[in-house]
């Protein structure tokens, strides 16, 4: 499962001179047309139904949807299980944390982002996990200006991301929490259970204890391969919905998300997209043969200790679009691609090299056997990867 980006342009309200545009910009217009075509009960402090929430994420199927004299088919912006999507717009509107764990590349930061804008309106209130986050980029730091000419004051007071959501009820994001050092992430524990801040400088004044207003809920992602740089503690873990996201089931599905996404990077680069559907199934269909460790014909393969996610695919058919629009010979793809999958594969390990020359001797060179054009043409270029 993974997210896609919208390649119509038809909601699409953003400023051509970034290269990433947040999503409470470039579907303002999907959010805009949602808040008015239903009209159902909703969550405190939310801006969409929980029902139009999981429409925004997942699409509307094709349908165009009524408000009033407008119209608008909802683009679908994740490819997966729509009651994965589901499950997790319950647990924002009972107020639980809310984990989202997978692989690297599977689109948990992406569906977090979609589930924050469509719930409170912005994808900003954001903490970004690392060995180096500390307690106060969780709560609350201090203008030290202000605190030495005026003393402790709630004006002097200043609220990380978590505590902004808290206070105005939206939803705050905290990437990669497995990161953080277990003292870091015990202060989400206090924070989710009593929803609320001290802050001792300020005891005895109304601003000494700050509390969550309604709607104030929090998504935190984690990758699986991260669990142990700092495992979260039973108490913390007790405070949120796990929810798994998986890599995309189907080959048809992942394959057209790649080229949408990559359509989109390559033209970001400022050129037309060139990299046809032959070369993009022969290198989607690689990612998905090392990812699983068994082949689409039932082959055995050994896996490399890399993470062959979609995201990494979109990267690899980018490369190739870019190298055909640019480069004198980059009209070669298949010529390209081995090169291309080795550079994948090695990032973690350098002797998983052998593993994907294994991968040739094996599936490649059994497709060729069999007469596929696109696979013969690889398997003759199986020397780029002894050298």
């Amino acid at each position: 499962m993974t997210a896609t980006e919208t390649t119509t342009g038809a909601t699409a309200t953003a400023p051509a001179d970034r290269q990433i545009v947040p999503p409470e910009e470039k579907y303002a217009a999907e959010l805009e047309f949602l808040a008015a075509h239903d009209g159902g009960p909703r969550p405190p402090g939310w801006r969409l139904t929980p029902r139009a929430v999981v429409t925004f994420v997942m699409g509307s199927g094709g349908e165009k949807l009524k408000a009033g004299r407008k119209g608008l088919v909802i683009e679908p912006k994740f490819v997966g299980e729509r009651a994965l999507v589901e499950r997790c717009v319950v647990t924002l509107a009972g107020e639980r944390g809310l984990l989202l764990v997978g692989e690297p590349g599977t689109a948990k930061s992406m569906l977090s982002e979609l589930l924050a804008v469509a719930v409170c309106g912005t994808s900003a209130l954001t903490v970004q996990g690392t060995a180096g986050t500390t307690e106060d980029q969780l709560k609350y730091g201090w203008n030290y200006a202000l605190l030495l000419a005026k003393g402790p004051s709630r004006e002097a007071l200043v609220p990380s991301p978590v505590l902004t959501a808290m206070t105005t009820g939206a939803v705050a994001r905290v990437e990669e929490v497995t990161r953080c050092l277990p003292e870091v992430q015990d202060a989400l524990v206090s924070l989710l259970s009593e929803r609320r801040i001290a802050v001792p400088e300020l005891a005895g004044t109304q601003d000494g204890q700050l509390h969550a207003a309604a709607g104030f809920t929090l998504i935190a992602t984690a990758n699986l391969r991260d669990k142990g740089v700092s495992e979260m503690s039973a108490a913390l873990k007790r405070r949120f919905n796990f929810e798994t996201v998986g890599p995309i089931g189907s080959l048809a599905a992942e394959v057209d998300l790649v080229r949408r996404q990559s359509t989109v990077a390559v033209a970001r680069a400022g050129a037309a997209y060139a990299v046809d559907d032959a070369v993009l199934e022969a290198l989607v269909t690689a990612f998905r043969d090392l990812r699983t460790g068994r082949s689409t014909e039932g082959w055995d393969v050994e896996r490399p200790s890399t993470v062959m996610s979609t995201a990494e695919a979109v990267s690899v058919a980018t490369s190739l679009g870019v190298s055909a629009a640019y480069l004198p010979d980059g009209g070669d793809l298949l010529g390209r691609l081995p090169g291309q999958l080795l550079g994948v594969v090695r990032k973690d390990e350098p002797s998983d090299a052998a593993r994907l020359l294994g991968y040739w001797d094996g599936p490649v060179r059994r497709r060729a056997e069999q007469g596929a054009a696109t696979w013969r043409t690889l398997w003759d270029l199986r020397s780029a990867l002894e050298a």
